[in-house]
């Protein structure tokens, strides 16, 4: 691409601003692991809220929408929007808990809830797992991203964009900490959206593409822009439709959508100001993410089909891409090369901030993880707050080392998203009843976690190779259901023949968190001194599906507007108008 002076001035103004608000907030970053993990647990809502939505706003996840509305149409989103639901249930039932718990990660989490040596190697076996193995597949996958982005847009070779990525993001996540990464987040947030909606708007008007009706009337389009699938084909109806929404959003544990909240989610939670704060952060973030942004991906996605209807229209244009990266989530950006001077720089920006707003949040996550879960507890416990701080920066730098050499030798997200819910199938139920029944214990989660990756690793390299029949790509979803099944029914068996915890480390945990107290009858009523929290969960859950299908109406309303027709646009958004009434009238009466 022929980039111009204004377009690299944007970019170069853009990595400049990053780095000064690292250096900004480095001031009171470095004095503590609290302050450079939580940011003095002070956080206003919207914005942490605005921080979760920049982080999901990876360069990752166009390239991922791409690939399933050229695969499977714009109904394929819901393999990702089923996930909704798991986010509305952490909003309104168990953002108030984690702040309760007043735990520094949602990994200390487990000596809170759990007692004894499992605890114990829990935690410390997460730290790893999650912190490093899976935080540095997630940052392979927006690297990869990055890869192709670049690559066809501004030629750079793998390791060129890899290292232009790592040294900035890394200079200010590791001197800044997590205020750094949430003040940069913000900034980036907002020319990410803007580089969005002003490529969408752009390409639409090509003159390969005509307008708006032009696009949604060509022959390769046409049949792509159901929102819901097609209920006379089950091959597409179940994996895309009915596995998501039945199973997939409370059975799976995936990042970001982690069942009853975890990960970076969490962190964000931890670190608001109070309860309200932490709610308010998680809706915000839940609203923005499913609602209002995927139609910009999407209709470029859509776009693509007329300018690249195959792989081998791709491959002709840019033919310096490396074979092996070659797939339908390149379209996007190949689709990013149609746009003008001025606007390029800005996208090159939003997708630049895109991919460095993910990382940073990982690595603050994951090295959270490696300090305060396996460090400070179980390396050097009486380690001085300078040198965790010292730690946290260290490892900041070796997990962005590991995920540059990861991403060179991934080919595609949707590869690297089906892998990870795999991984995870059948743990998600653990994390939503952990807290609200008392006979789970650190046996059941370790049981889930170990059964559930052999099962992953059996169904992606050992199934094939011992001969049996192949699981056709049309019926992958039946590995993703014989992982619930198994790993379910494993730990459940686990959890019922195993001693529950100790009453003392139960009793401490219900107190502090104070859940409500439906699971915890048996354990309360040999304790009569102990205060029984009813709590509100009934209107909780009522509130997470209002919330639900308020989010849902929305998306349909805003793709009935494009989409041209009328009547389905208004009805959906007078739902979308009515439910924000619903919830923000119980959101005033939680407590």
């Amino acid at each position: 691409m022929n980039i111009s002076i204004l377009d690299w001035a944007i970019i170069i103004s853009f990595f400049v601003i990053s780095m000064l608000i690292g250096v900004f907030a480095s001031k009171t970053a470095g004095k503590n692991a609290k302050e450079f993990f939580l940011s003095g647990r002070n956080m206003p809502w919207w914005l942490l809220g605005v921080s979760m939505v920049a982080t999901t706003f990876s360069a990752d996840t166009p390239n991922l929408v791409t690939d399933i509305v050229r695969k499977n149409g714009v109904s394929g989103n819901w393999v990702w929007w089923a996930f909704l639901l798991t986010g509305m249930l952490t909003v309104f039932v168990y953002a108030k808990l984690w702040r309760r718990s007043e735990v520094t990660t949602d990994l200390e989490f487990y000596e809170l809830r759990y007692g004894g040596k499992g605890a114990a190697f829990l935690r410390a076996f997460r730290a790893l797992y999650l912190g490093v193995f899976f935080n540095v597949v997630i940052m392979a996958t927006v690297s990869l991203a990055a890869i192709k982005i670049f690559g066809v847009m501004l030629g750079l070779s793998s390791w060129e964009t890899l290292l232009i990525v790592s040294v900035v993001t890394v200079f200010y996540s590791s001197l800044g900490g997590l205020k750094g990464v949430l003040l940069t987040d913000f900034f980036q947030f907002f020319i990410a959206m803007a580089g969005a909606f002003g490529a969408a708007i752009y390409i639409v008007s090509l003159p390969e593409i005509g307008s708006l009706d032009a696009l949604l009337t060509h022959p390769n389009v046409s049949d792509k822009l159901n929102i819901i699938p097609d209920f006379s084909d089950w091959n597409l109806l179940i994996p895309l439709f009915i596995m998501p929404l039945a199973i997939q959003w409370w059975a799976t544990w995936y990042p970001g959508a982690e069942p009853g909240g975890g990960g970076y989610i969490a962190q964000r939670m931890l670190s608001a100001k109070d309860e309200k704060n932490a709610i308010g952060a998680t809706l915000l973030f839940n609203v923005t993410h499913y609602a209002i942004r995927p139609w910009p991906w999407i209709i470029i996605a859509l776009a693509s089909l007329i300018i690249f209807p195959q792989l081998s229209d791709m491959q002709a244009a840019f033919p310096n891409i490396e074979e092996s990266k070659l797939g339908d989530d390149l379209a996007y950006s190949a689709m990013l090369t149609f746009l003008p001077k001025g606007l390029i720089g800005i996208v090159l920006a939003s997708l630049i901030a895109a991919v460095m707003s993910t990382l940073s949040t990982h690595l603050n996550w994951g090295s959270s993880y490696v300090v305060n879960d396996f460090y400070s507890r179980f390396v050097k416990p009486d380690a001085s707050d300078k040198e965790l701080v010292a730690v946290g920066r260290i490892s900041t730098v070796g997990l962005m080392v590991l995920a540059a050499l990861l991403a060179t030798v991934l080919s595609n997200a949707l590869e690297a998203f089906n892998i990870l819910l795999q991984i995870g199938a059948g743990t998600g139920l653990i994390f939503i009843l952990r807290w609200f029944w008392w006979r789970i214990n650190a046996y059941t989660e370790i049981s889930a976690m170990i059964v559930s990756f052999i099962v992953a690793i059996y169904f992606e390299s050992i199934h094939n190779k011992l001969g049996f029949y192949p699981i056709p790509d049309d019926m992958a979803y039946l590995k993703l259901l014989l992982g619930v099944s198994i790993t379910t029914i494993t730990w459940v068996a686990v959890t019922l023949l195993t001693k529950p915890e100790d009453d003392e480390v139960l009793l401490a945990f219900y107190k502090k968190v104070r859940p409500a107290s439906h699971g915890w009858k048996k354990l309360l009523a040999k304790y009569p001194d102990v205060k029984e929290e009813f709590g509100q969960l009934p209107m909780e859950i009522g509130l997470m599906l209002i919330a639900s299908i308020m989010v849902y109406a929305a998306l349909f309303g805003v793709g009935f507007w494009i989409y041209g027709e009328t009547l389905p646009a208004i009805i959906a958004s007078v739902i979308a108008v009515a439910g924000g009434v619903l919830v923000f009238r119980g959101w005033k009466k939680m407590r």
